[in-house]
């Protein structure tokens, strides 16, 4: 897997701001991320600029600290802050879309970004009390690990299920049915061990039951396949073929 670089963009306001953007940037690198800063990287006589070009283009994510002093720089095209947001901004920057820019505000009474990043959703880190809850988002962010992940669209419960003839066994893939339908215990739940129990047919027999009522939606398979789950158009064509 690719570790995620991330370039830190941010004003030096003075040396408590410095100390925490540092910080910041050594904790990313022991979560698995490669934190361009100036600090690790520039010494005396070094070449600003293209420092700056160089990794603005070629990063990852760009993260940029929005203190009130970034925020008026960035806006006024001062110092460092405003070269980077004219590069950021001009043509040699298309590669910088979509959620590349992450803005992190750091400021006492506001909540303010540049201008030209009024449209991104920003990380609050004004409040030490939830640093660390912030700080998670962030991390999960850069590394494309959200705490909650999008589930599957169900089925419609409202739709009629179509007539569908099943292939093969219609006998011995209804009994599988009537087995799940026998054994309810309010989820529909069954061990492929009871179908082979109940029915006296092996092992491999069962799955290919199994497999067949799977693959027309009925079930679904649960916990490492050592089981099945009726699904609601399983449901339904139970309920529509008489087994209820």
């Amino acid at each position: 897997m690719k570790i995620p670089n991330v370039f830190i963009s941010y004003s030096h306001d003075n040396q408590e701001h410095k100390k925490w953007v540092l910080e910041l940037a050594s904790r990313l690198r022991n979560n698995g991320i490669d934190a361009i800063l100036d600090q690790f990287k520039l010494q005396p006589g070094d070449d600003l600029t293209h420092f700056m070009e160089t990794n603005l283009v070629t990063a990852d994510k760009i993260i940029m600290v929005c203190t009130d002093k970034y925020v008026e720089k960035a806006n006024n095209g001062e110092g460092g802050v405003g070269y980077e947001k004219m590069i950021i901004t001009s043509n040699l920057m298309k590669k910088i879309t979509g959620n590349k820019i992450i803005p992190l505000i750091r400021q006492n009474l506001t909540l303010k970004v540049p201008i030209f990043l009024k449209t991104k959703k920003y990380i609050n880190f004004s409040d030490q009390n939830i640093f660390e809850y912030n700080y998670d988002e962030l991390v999960r962010t850069i590394h494309n690990s959200p705490l909650f992940k999008e589930p599957p669209v169900g089925d419609n419960p409202f739709q009629p299920v179509q007539k569908v003839k099943l292939d093969g066994d219609i006998e011995f893939l209804h009994n599988i049915l009537r087995i799940i339908v026998k054994t309810y215990n309010g989820d529909y739940i069954i061990e492929i061990d009871e179908i082979i129990s109940s029915l006296s047919i092996s092992k491999l027999l069962a799955e290919i039951g199994l497999i067949k009522l799977v693959k027309l939606g009925y079930l679904r398979w649960h916990r490492t396949n050592e089981s099945v789950l009726l699904t609601e158009k399983g449901k339904y064509y139970l309920f529509e073929n008489g087994f209820l």
